[in-house]
């Protein structure tokens, strides 16, 4: 969602707020802003649309210390006067995260004479923080003050123009990182907005509060004690963030599977056996007494759970359960000490699946497992274990490459389990490792299948809608097929399990209704192609995804392309990718957004 750039240089910053900005556009935005301490006063320059509009506008600005933000509207439509930063007197606010009090502030400071000139809650911090200064001239002392009193999720940046050189900025559940280097310090959202300038980073704590001058940074917490937070250098490299010779993100991120894959499963590359110690030094005693499984997550996150809930159940035997995170801790649920709850985030910040992470805990379920891209991540830090998936930084909103690493580190988490549980043999085990290591390989056959795709993605262009049909382990690949198509295409896509035909859906089949099924030459194929026959016999039209070895033959108003190979419980990692690439290429024909698309956010800081 929103994100931030701060700078405090001893050279003009504009270029590197704005080059900033660039770099987090990928988590979604409708609004952009920078506010920089001039000679006289703060200038502030905001716009509507893309950060290249920015650009344009603020090409005159200069300045050593300033601040910038991309907005995605939560309070107040995306127009300039909501844009960020607000100003209120000599101070400039930017604010990720949602202030839940602000109501309250907002009378309590109107009340005081301030004249509120936006709909968002981020005004009220302004105004807090200036009617503070009246009586604490230091503005790190009136921030920390002010966000004591603050109720919600936030990261901010504050500048004061009677303070030349400093930039105050404080976290507390949306993500903020400080970039040090001899050359100025800085603050940001992500990594990748601050690689321009440095790789070494300094990940603030829920509750920090730091000041940033060119020639140091200094952190407290908000009862003013001072601490210390390492620097971490980031192994992230400015090349990994750029668009290459691909014509989207999106695209190369497809494209970037097999290596993505490779890095995740690299620590079983000379491997004979499972090691639970990769999980965590812990793993191996706490998955050998879980009794059951609990996965919490989000979108295609949840997609990758659902997915790995036949795995664990049919090769562990541990009963798994998948939760929907931002519906798991709004109900009465019964707490199990006893079972290990698994978080899955690309991320690692995303606020519902953190909120879900808490609540469990708060059960007393202490048994915990991160399952994430990024390894400095507050999911990460608040997780008893931990996998790092390997994807590389992930800038299309529509995740790919994320999803299909998070099925990789979910089966070896399965097979994790059931080496404890006494349930993989050596010859089951060994076989499993040679499938996993040769799974880039059967990736890169499966995207030779593009060609072929884009073909089909031209019958797409005038479709409204569409339904996508998957049985047993690929049903969660259906689902996430039609979520793709939705994102990135605006069709309206729902995928069922084939078996539900004729329970309701089959009532929406016509000859203007594609039908994609993911057809792998699996225990259920035959009940499977009985009810694309159903689909057939009123008039659908099928697009039917199968294994080279599948008995489904093509003729009128079936259309089958066939994957190079078929492979067993680990089927769903490549049939999910012809539905990637078929989403991108539609939406290619459609003309979208394909990276932003709208109304949509990468990264989901607030509930």
């Amino acid at each position: 969602m929103c994100g931030i750039v701060a700078a405090a240089a001893n050279t003009n910053i504009v270029p590197v707020l704005v080059e900033g900005l660039k770099k987090l556009e990928y988590r979604g935005y409708d609004s952009a802003g920078i506010a920089v301490i001039g000679s006289s006063q703060i200038e502030r320059v905001r716009s509507v649309g893309r950060v290249a509009e920015l650009e344009t506008a603020s090409a005159s600005t200069q300045s050593p210390t300033g601040i910038a933000h991309t907005r995605w509207a939560t309070h107040g439509v995306p127009c300039e006067r909501n844009a960020h930063p607000h100003i209120s007197g000599s101070i400039a606010v930017v604010h990720n995260g949602i202030i839940e009090n602000y109501e309250a502030l907002r009378a309590e400071l109107s009340a005081q004479g301030y004249v509120f000139t936006s709909d968002t809650d981020t005004e009220s911090i302004a105004h807090l923080v200036e009617s503070l200064l009246r009586n604490e001239p230091d503005l790190f002392t009136a921030v920390r003050l002010a966000c004591r009193r603050l109720i919600g999720a936030y990261a901010i940046a504050v500048i004061d123009q009677r303070q030349p050189g400093k930039i105050v900025v404080a976290r507390e559940g949306s993500p903020l990182l400080l970039g040090v280097s001899e050359t100025g310090n800085y603050a940001a959202s992500d990594a990748s907005a601050l690689l321009q300038v440095t790789r070494n980073m300094v990940y603030l704590e829920n509750g920090d509060l730091a000041e940033l001058t060119v020639g140091g940074v200094r952190i407290t917490r908000l009862d003013g004690t001072p601490v210390e937070r390492p620097v971490h250098v980031s192994q992230l490299s400015a090349a990994a963030v750029e668009l290459g010779n691909y014509s989207h993100y999106m695209q190369k991120e497809i494209f970037e599977q097999p290596e993505a894959l490779a890095n995740t499963l690299e620590m079983i590359g000379g491997s004979k056996s499972i090691q639970p110690g990769m999980f965590g030094a812990e793993a191996g005693e706490m998955l050998a007494d879980i009794d059951q499984i609990l996965i919490l997550a989000c979108g295609t996150s949840a997609h990758s759970g659902q997915t790995a809930r036949y795995w664990l159940e049919s090769i562990a035997g541990v009963p798994c359960n998948v939760e929907i995170a931002s519906e798991y801790r709004y109900r009465t649920s019964v707490a199990n000490p006893r079972q290990l709850v698994v978080a899955i985030s690309q991320s690692g910040e995303t606020a519902d699946t953190l909120a879900a992470l808490r609540h469990a805990k708060s059960l007393g379920q202490t048994r915990t497992l991160a399952l994430c891209n990024v390894p400095e991540s507050a999911i990460v830090r608040e997780s008893a274990l931990r996998f790092i998936t390997r994807a590389g930084p992930e800038i299309g909103v529509a995740s790919t490459k994320a999803f299909t690493t998070q099925l990789a580190a979910l089966f070896l988490l399965t097979l994790a389990v059931a080496k404890a549980k006494q349930r993989l043999n050596a010859e089951q085990e060994a076989t499993f490792i040679e499938q996993l290591r040769h799974l880039p390989v059967a990736v890169n056959k499966v995207l030779d299948l593009e060609n072929d795709i884009r073909d089909w993605a031209q019958r797409f262009a005038d479709k409204h809608h569409a339904l996508f049909l998957g049985r047993g382990r690929h049903y969660p690949i259906a689902l996430e097929g039609a979520l793709k198509l939705k994102e990135i295409s605006y069709i309206h896509a729902e995928a069922y399990p084939a078996g539900e035909l004729k329970h309701g859906p089959l009532a929406l089949v016509d000859a203007k209704m594609p039908v994609i099924s993911v057809a792998p030459n699996d225990e259920l194929l035959e009940k499977l192609k009985s009810n694309l026959q159903e689909v057939r016999a009123r008039g659908g039209e099928l697009y039917v995804f199968a294994d080279g070895d599948s008995e489904i033959t093509e003729s009128d108003g079936i259309h089958v392309l066939r994957l190079p190979e078929h492979y067993g419980q680990l089927s769903p990692i490549l049939h999910v990718i012809p539905l990637q690439l078929l989403s991108y290429h539609v939406a290619l024909v459609k003309g979208t957004d394909v990276d932003k698309p709208r109304n949509l956010a990468k990264s989901v800081t607030v509930e």
